[in-house]
């Protein structure tokens, strides 16, 4: 352990692919995240879409996960899951969350924090009648975040489910939707030489986005 420990703290790695200067920088951050975006899928990088969602749970425990971008506007950036899952329960006791996508590739990251709320029943409908028939079972079976007792528990639950419901009868789940985080801050980091990165906030305030280079 105290070797690759040591191997760690010599790892190095220089950022000189881009700049971010104020010029460059739509006004509504919103905007600003999807031409990054954009330019991340126009680089075919893999799992564009992919966050990490920060929660902080009744006993002040924060935790995170990676969960996958599936609709975004000025509105708020929404995810789906199972609304008993830990996320879920973190997320009914403090609203206040953060999201986090990198972009190794470009040496980019953006940050976002705000308050979530769930999507309205008609739009997590809409969204799981667009899953494939296998992903709408692994919704039904997974009791997420639960204690499993082996795989096989899981897999017999599978095996019931589509004995019972076709890829014409299957419908949502009621402990199953999507939550979206309509943002209160912004942050979008460029890499560069030396540590000496580019960092820019936008705050809202008072309906409007302020904009400020941070130090790196």
């Amino acid at each position: 352990m105290e070797e690759l420990s040591a191997h760690i703290r010599l790892l190095r790695e220089d950022f000189s692919h881009g700049k971010l200067d104020e010029r460059d920088l739509l006004p509504d951050p919103h905007q600003q995240f999807e031409k990054w975006l954009a330019q991340a899928v126009e680089a075919q990088l893999s799992e564009v879409q992919a966050m990490n969602l920060a929660t902080i749970s009744e006993t002040g425990q924060p935790t995170s996960r990676i969960v996958y971008l599936r609709e975004f506007n000025a509105s708020g950036f929404c995810f789906y899951t199972n609304y008993q899952s830990d996320k879920a329960a973190d997320i009914a006791f403090n609203p206040r969350v953060a999201l986090n996508f990198f972009w190794k590739e470009l040496e980019r990251q953006v940050r976002i924090e705000g308050l979530v709320e769930k999507v309205s029943e008609a739009q997590s409908i809409a969204y799981f009648n667009g899953r494939p028939y296998d992903s709408k079972i692994g919704a039904w079976a997974s009791a997420q975040s639960s204690v499993l007792t082996n795989r096989k528990e899981l897999e017999d639950k599978i095996v019931e489910l589509k004995n019972s419901m076709s890829p014409e009868t299957i419908v949502k789940p009621d402990f199953w939707g999507g939550y979206c985080v309509k943002a209160t801050r912004f942050e979008f980091w460029q890499g560069r030489h030396s540590r000496l990165h580019d960092r820019f906030a936008y705050t809202l305030e008072n309906n409007s986005w302020n904009i400020n280079r941070l130090s790196p």
